[in-house]
């Protein structure tokens, strides 16, 4: 009778336990962790048979440290990955995932394991007749030969007042003849090619003479640097960029994928957005000079690049931001805190970084 009595008891007692083995870090190691992959290479290779990449060997290390039992189901994109990590589709995502506000407001992630820029891939130019006489046409040129002729001019002037009474033979009485010729002197001073055809022979012109060619000890020095640095520039057809910096984007047609961190830095600096679906699309319509711009993750435009080396494409000299990748999760989830341990470990000795290298060689 008493066995009886106990035994409805001890049902409930076994029902009562199931949550507790169901959230114990040990019992759930038994159920197969659903992980979706997404992201562009090098971090995640989704084309190939089995995915693989930075992202992929960064979450296999720590699935083999933690004797993790799991299967990689591939995500379309960024946002499709996280709608599914929210839907329950699967248990955790991972790939180059930036961590941001909007994105913490509906799951939670691990702790950064790299930290990336945002860049901006443009188009090489050529060079043009104009891009190579432009170093001629700078501010720094143009007032350095104004100010020269400016005091060629006033030397003339000065010199052909002191001489032109005395020495009315090298520097006329007359003005236009008179300063011309006191401005050849003063030019040839400037020069010192020293021809000898003209010399003043009063005080004040040999003390202007004097101070002249102290004046011109620092400004031919002046001069030969600007014209050094525009010739420098015009033959080696140097171009001048379009984009100096991150708010030269404003107004311009920018190509971004949908969906991620790069549409959404690239609209705040008021760029005109055209989403595609892959960073290869976007890339497609820079080709096509259908869009002046290409802004996403630096470290998959450095790779795309580097596996493309035809294309005459390159990157900006300015970031536009820097971000973290993470991994994301459910904010139900009870992994969190083994990944974070995992990563600091893995980043402390060094492992991520030698993953990373190889990657990126």
């Amino acid at each position: 009778m008493l066995s009886l009595l106990l035994r409805p008891r001890s049902h409930w007692i076994l029902i009562a336990l199931i949550p507790i083995f169901l959230t114990n870090p040990v019992f759930a190691q038994i159920k197969k962790i659903r992980v979706g992959t997404v992201g562009s290479p090098p971090f995640v290779f989704n084309d190939t048979p089995i995915p693989q990449g930075i992202s992929i060997e960064v979450w296999e290390e720590i699935a083999r440290t933690e004797n993790l039992d799991y299967e990689l189901i591939r995500q379309p994109s960024v946002k499709e990955g996280i709608e599914a990590l929210v839907r329950g589709e699967v248990d955790l995502l991972i790939g180059p995932i930036s961590i941001t506000g909007e994105r913490l407001e509906i799951v939670q992630f691990s702790q950064p394991y790299y930290i990336a820029e945002m860049g901006l891939l443009l188009p090489e130019d050529e060079p043009t007749l104009w891009t190579v006489v432009k170093p001629f046409f700078r501010l720094a040129f143009i007032s350095s030969i104004g100010i020269l002729i400016l005091l060629l001019f006033t030397m003339g002037n000065l010199l052909w007042l002191a001489e032109k009474r005395r020495n009315p033979e090298q520097f006329p009485k007359e003005y236009l003849p008179g300063i011309s010729s006191g401005m050849w002197f003063a030019l040839v001073t400037l020069t010192t090619v020293g021809y000898g055809d003209k010399a003043p022979i009063t005080k004040t012109g040999k003390f202007l003479t004097a101070v002249w060619m102290l004046i011109t000890m620092v400004t031919a020095s002046s001069l030969t640097a600007g014209l050094a640095t525009a010739f420098t520039i015009a033959l080696s057809q140097q171009t001048t960029a379009r984009f100096k910096e991150p708010r030269d984007l404003f107004n311009q047609k920018i190509a971004v994928v949908s969906g991620t961190t790069g549409a959404s830095w690239a609209e705040y600096y008021g760029a005109k957005l055209l989403e595609t679906n892959n960073l290869s699309e976007a890339i497609e319509l820079l080709t096509k000079k259908e869009v002046d711009g290409v802004v996403f993750d630096t470290p998959a435009l450095r790779y795309y690049l580097s596996q493309n080396p035809n294309l005459k494409f390159r990157l900006a000299n300015f970031v536009l931001a820097t971000e973290n990748y993470g991994f994301a999760l459910p904010y139900d989830s009870q992994q969190v805190q083994r990944l974070n341990v995992e990563i600091v470990k893995m980043d402390k000795e060094g492992e991520i970084r030698e993953i990373v290298e190889k990657w990126l060689k």
